[in-house]
């Protein structure tokens, strides 16, 4: 099986034993799993950008171009999200845990589902 990287939005200084940021795009890190085989081989930490022009899509190029390929979010908002569409990357929702080993646990052994469009923010939650 090949590499999968996870994006979690992080609070203070992320990483594996760190607390999930409520709103993906104000977060103040992304910790970065790397996943080989179901199991976790490399945690990095990716510090967010201020988004002022381009908005939403800042942490969205910011992402795609640290080759993620599966984003966990407690809520997002619907121009993100076709963002993330866009670029190939999966939404996954967890609004229950906020530790981040428990969530990218969750996301391995196949227990979160895809956001739908029927569950985006406004926005500033």
């Amino acid at each position: 099986m090949a590499m999968v990287r996870i994006a979690i939005p992080s609070e203070g200084e992320g990483g594996l034993d760190g607390k999930r940021a409520g709103h993906f795009g104000h977060c103040d890190v992304f910790t970065l799993i790397d996943v080989e085989d179901n199991e976790i081989k490399e945690v990095s930490i990716l510090r967010n950008q201020e988004h002022v022009q381009g908005g939403c899509m800042v942490p969205v190029n910011l992402l795609a171009g640290n080759n993620v390929q599966k984003l966990v979010v407690g809520g997002i908002g619907l121009r993100p999200l076709m963002g993330f569409k866009q670029v190939g990357i999966d939404v996954y929702h967890d609004s229950e845990r906020l530790d981040i080993r428990p969530v990218v646990e969750d996301l391995i052994a196949d227990k979160l589902s895809i956001i739908g469009e029927d569950q985006v923010c406004g926005g500033g939650h």
